[in-house]
C-alpha cells in the first residue's frame, strides 16, 4: 500500500474550479520537471537556470547543519549562549520562524530604527554571538549591522571575530571582509535565491548555532519531497498552487491564518516567499498574516481567499465558515510545500518566481537620497494634521488632509476597487505600541472592509515591496515614520540609523507614487500617541 503523505491540503472550492488547471499541470509533468530543474517551465528570460538547489537540499543541508553543530561547542566552551542573527529577508524571516516553531530565543535584527538598534546594542555582549547572514553579500541594513556590533564589541573589550560568524555566498563581499577580518564564513549554495533558502544555510546555519534540533525539521521536509515531485492528483504542492491559481485574478489576496496551537508565525514568511515570487509585471499574489481574531479571518472581502496553517495531523476544520484553504503539517513540510507551490505559481502565470526586478528600484531612490546634504531632502515641508501628533508628509490628494477626519476619509478613498491597504511602519517593531498598530491594522480592516497588511521598514522592502510596486496596482499605503529622539552612529558611514531609515522610507514611498499608487506619509514623534488617535477615530 502507498504510504500517505505527511502533509494534507485541504480545499474548500468546488473541485471543478481547479481541475483542469490541476490536469494541466498533471499532463506538462511540471512536478517531476521542477525538480529535474527543467527551466522552460518558465519563460525563456527566467533566472531559474541558477536558482533551483533548493529542489535538491538535503546533502548541503546536512554540510551546514554539522559545520553549525561544530561551531555551537566552541561556543557553549565561552558562554555564548545568545544568538543575535542580522539579516534582512529571506536571511532572516526563516530563521524566525524556525525559532518560534522550536520555542527558542532568537534576536533577529532586521530595521535599521535606531532606538531598536540602541536596544539591540545595549544588551549583554559578553553572552551574545552575532550572525550576519546576507546572499549577496551587499545589503546596506546588513553591512550597517555588522559594523555596529564590531564597534559595539571593541568598546566593550571583546573581540569581534570571536564572536561574528557570517553566512554568504562563496565569492560575496562580505565573505571577503568576514575573512579579512578574521571571522569564520559559513557558506551557502549559490544556486539559491534568497527567499527559497529556508533549508539551506541560511536558514540552519542561524537556528542550530541558537541550539535547535535541526534535523528534526530537515527530516520532516525530505519526508515530504518524494510525494511533491510526483506527476500526480495527490501531489498537494500541485493542490495549492491550482487552487490558488484558480481564483486569480480577482481573489488575489490569501490571508494566512494560524490557530493559537500553532503560532510559529509562519504567514510572514509566506508574505515575502510568495509576493516577492509572484508580484511583478502587473501579477501577484498578496498573503497577509493573520492572526485567528482577525476581521479577515471571518467574514471577508471578496478578493480575499483564506488559508489555515495547521500543525501535522489536525484535523481539518467544517462548516459553512470554514477556511477556503487549509494546510496541515509539520514546519519542514510546510517549508519545501510553499516553495515547491510558488515555483508551480510562476509556471501558471507565465513569470519568473526567481527575480525580484523592483526590490533594487527602492534601494537605488533610498541611496540617491542618502547622498543629498542633510539641510535639503528635496520633500515639501510636512504640513501638520491639528488633531494628529504628526506631520503630513506625502500625500496623493492636494491640498491634503488637515485632520483625522479627512485623512481617514481620503485613506478609503484611495483604496482601489479589489484593493487592499498596506501600513508602512518605519517604527520600532519591539516597542509597546506594536501591538497597538495590530489593533490598527484590524480596525481599518473592519472599518473600510478591505484587506489590510502590516509591514515593519525597512523589513518589507525585502518581502512584499516587490510586489507593492511590480505587482498590480490595486494598493493605496498609509506610511508611518519618526519616534526616535537619538540617532546612532554607523561606523564607517557618514551618517547613522536615523538618516539611513528615513532614506529608506522616501525612497520607497518616491518610487510607489512614481508608479501611480496612492502613498500617505506621516510623521510623528509619538508613535504611540498618534497610532491611539488614530484608534479613536476609528471606532
Amino acid at each position: 500500500m502507498r504510504a500517505s503523505a505527511p502533509l494534507t491540503v485541504t480545499i474548500a472550492q468546488p473541485p471543478a474550479r481547479y481541475a483542469a488547471t490541476m490536469a494541466a499541470l498533471v499532463a506538462d509533468r511540471a512536478a517531476s520537471r521542477l525538480f529535474a530543474r527543467d527551466t522552460t517551465l518558465w519563460p525563456a528570460t527566467s533566472s531559474a537556470a541558477y536558482r533551483l538547489g533548493w529542489t535538491d537540499f538535503e546533502r548541503n543541508a546536512l554540510s551546514a547543519i554539522a559545520a553549525a553543530e561544530d561551531i555551537r561547542a566552541e561556543l557553549d566552551a565561552l558562554g555564548l549562549d545568545r544568538v543575535v542573527l542580522c539579516g534582512m529577508g529571506g536571511s532572516s524571516l526563516a530563521p524566525e520562524v524556525i525559532a518560534r516553531w522550536a520555542g527558542r530565543p532568537l534576536t533577529v535584527v532586521d530595521s535599521t530604527h535606531p532606538a531598536f538598534i540602541a536596544q539591540t546594542l545595549g544588551s549583554d555582549l559578553s553572552r551574545t554571538l552575532v550572525v550576519v547572514s546576507s546572499k549577496s553579500g551587499s545589503t546596506i541594513e546588513t553591512q550597517s549591522h555588522r559594523a555596529a556590533f564590531t564597534a559595539a564589541f571593541t568598546a566593550a573589550g571583546l573581540d569581534p571575530a570571536e564572536r561574528i560568524i557570517v553566512v554568504t555566498d562563496p565569492g560575496s563581499p562580505l565573505a571577503a571582509a568576514a575573512r579579512a577580518a578574521g571571522q569564520r564564513v559559513c557558506y551557502a549554495d549559490p544556486d539559491v535565491g534568497g527567499r527559497f533558502s529556508a533549508l539551506t544555510a541560511f536558514g540552519l546555519v542561524p537556528t542550530a548555532l541558537a541550539g535547535i534540533d535541526v534535523r528534526a525539521l530537515l527530516a520532516e521536509a525530505c519526508a515530504l519531497r518524494p510525494f511533491l515531485l510526483e506527476d500526480s492528483q495527490e501531489n498537494p504542492a500541485l493542490q495549492l498552487a491550482a487552487a490558488i491559481h484558480a481564483d486569480l485574478p480577482e481573489e488575489y489576496v490569501l490571508g494566512i491564518i494560524e490557530r493559537a496551537d500553532t503560532a510559529w508565525g509562519l504567514g510572514t514568511w509566506v508574505e515575502q516567499l510568495v509576493a516577492e515570487s509572484t508580484g511583478k509585471s502587473g501579477y501577484g499574489v498578496l498573503p497577509i498574516a493573520l492572526h485567528a481574531g482577525a476581521p479577515e479571518a471571518g467574514t471577508h472581502p471578496a478578493n480575499l481567499t483564506r488559508v489555515l496553517v495547521r500543525e501535522a495531523g489536525a484535523a481539518p476544520e467544517s462548516g459553512p465558515n470554514a477556511p477556503e484553504l487549509q494546510v496541515a503539517g509539520g514546519l519542514g513540510a510546510q517549508l519545501l510545500l510553499w516553495e515547491t507551490a510558488t515555483a508551480l505559481l510562476g509556471h501558471l502565470m507565465n513569470i519568473d518566481p526567481f527575480n525580484q526586478p523592483d526590490v533594487e528600484s527602492a534601494k537605488v531612490a533610498a541611496r540617491a537620497v542618502l547622498t543629498q546634504s542633510n539641510d535639503s531632502d528635496g520633500t515639501t515641508p510636512g504640513s501638520r494634521i491639528v488633531d494628529l501628533p504628526a506631520r503630513l508628509l506625502a500625500s496623493p490628494v492636494v491640498p491634503g488632509p488637515g485632520d483625522c477626519a479627512e485623512l481617514l476619509a481620503a485613506l478609503r478613498a484611495s483604496v482601489p476597487a479589489n484593493g487592499y491597504l498596506a501600513i508602512q511602519a518605519y517604527l520600532d517593531p519591539t516597542a509597546p505600541y506594536a501591538a497597538e498598530l495590530e489593533r490598527l491594522r484590524d480596525a481599518l480592516a473592519q472599518e473600510f472592509e478591505v484587506p489590510v497588511a502590516l509591514g515593519w521598514g525597512p523589513r518589507y522592502l525585502h518581502s512584499v515591496g516587490q510586489l507593492h510596486k511590480g505587482g498590480p496596482a490595486l494598493g493605496s499605503f498609509l506610511q508611518l515614520s519618526g519616534g526616535s529622539s537619538e540617532d546612532v552612529a554607523i561606523p564607517g558611514a557618514d551618517s547613522g540609523f536615523a538618516t539611513l531609515i528615513a532614506a529608506q522610507a522616501r525612497g520607497d514611498r518616491e518610487v510607489l507614487a512614481s508608479r501611480g499608487r496612492s502613498v500617505f506619509a506621516l510623521e510623528t514623534v509619538d508613535p504611540s500617541a498618534l497610532v491611539a488617535q488614530l484608534l479613536r477615530a476609528l471606532a
